[in-house]
């Protein structure tokens, strides 16, 4: 017993990986997730970059080189006003990630704070107000931004936080049957006992291990905003023209699809390349987190 005992003291003491590590382990085995990260990473290069890589004006308009086909001088062709298609699907994104990232993280913001305090608090409170969001939630959600925007504008700004407010529910109701789930384990039961505020208590306790659902629910909803300010634009709810979008390129060029399809190709294959690159990374994320992401759950 005794030899047992001082053989176990002797053994080296077990390494944890770290968390974020573990997780950025599992993410590089999978080249799903790897794909998708390198399609998301490209799209905000080039956001970022294509300013100064288009060789032609994405604005300049030439009457005598409407609806061609693509050459060597314009890669995928001209639009119906002779604009170059190629320069506009590279720049075409920039107002709709800029305006979607930012309002997903303002969505993730309120929305999981919410949450995590609805699921906290419990009672009447979290029953009553819970009722609200379904209620909310039950109203077609493009109709609530063509409501909001037709009234204060398309500003980027105003954009923005329409997306954020009306994307929140969803991280409300994700994060508080998230939050649930451990506000009867005994280290939020034992913070209690020690009488810390709610604030630390939904800080430092419940937030660190919600998070996780907060970040794949983060990566889902920044796709659904992205197809949301797309349809806006493809319904001139979007961006100012002559402003490049890609929802909007779409609604315009479906005339002379016939003729040039190429001015669809573009855009299209753009916005789609992007929403499947977000897909395919929340799906890696959720397994390397250890989630069922069509509950929300821990497998």
């Amino acid at each position: 017993m005794t030899v047992s005992i001082q053989a176990a003291e002797d053994l080296p003491p077990i390494k944890r990986q770290h968390p974020l590590k573990e997780t950025w382990g599992n993410l590089r085995r999978s080249w799903m997730g790897m794909l998708g990260l390198s399609l998301i990473v490209f799209h905000i290069l080039l956001a970022l970059a294509s300013p100064y890589l288009v060789t032609q004006d994405p604005l300049a308009m030439d009457a005598q080189q409407r609806n061609e086909a693509p050459s060597s001088e314009h890669l995928m062709g001209t639009d119906k006003l002779g604009r170059d298609m190629f320069s506009r699907s590279m720049v075409g994104g920039r107002i709709a990630l800029l305006v979607t990232m930012l309002a997903t993280a303002l969505a993730m913001t309120w929305g999981g704070l919410t949450g995590i305090l609805l699921g906290f608090l419990g009672g009447r409170t979290d029953e009553y107000v819970m009722r609200i969001v379904d209620a909310l939630l039950a109203i077609p959600w493009l109709l609530v931004l063509l409501l909001i925007i037709s009234i204060f504008g398309t500003k980027p700004w105003v954009q923005t936080l329409t997306f954020g407010f009306t994307y929140g529910y969803t991280a409300i109701r994700v994060t508080r049957a998230a939050t649930l789930d451990y506000v009867t384990r005994e280290f939020v039961l034992a913070a209690r006992a020690r009488g810390e505020r709610k604030r630390t208590i939904v800080l430092r306790e419940l937030l660190p291990n919600v998070l996780d659902v907060l970040l794949v629910d983060g990566a889902m909803t920044w796709s659904w905003m992205l197809l949301g300010f797309s349809s806006l634009s493809f319904l001139g709810f979007g961006v100012t023209p002559p402003t490049p979008d890609w929802g909007f390129m779409i609604a315009k060029n479906r005339e002379i699809l016939a003729i040039q399809p190429w001015a669809i190709f573009g855009p299209a294959l753009m916005l789609s390349s992007l929403i499947i690159g977000i897909n395919l990374f929340a799906d890696a994320l959720a397994k390397a987190l250890g989630l069922d992401r069509s509950q929300g759950a821990p497998v």
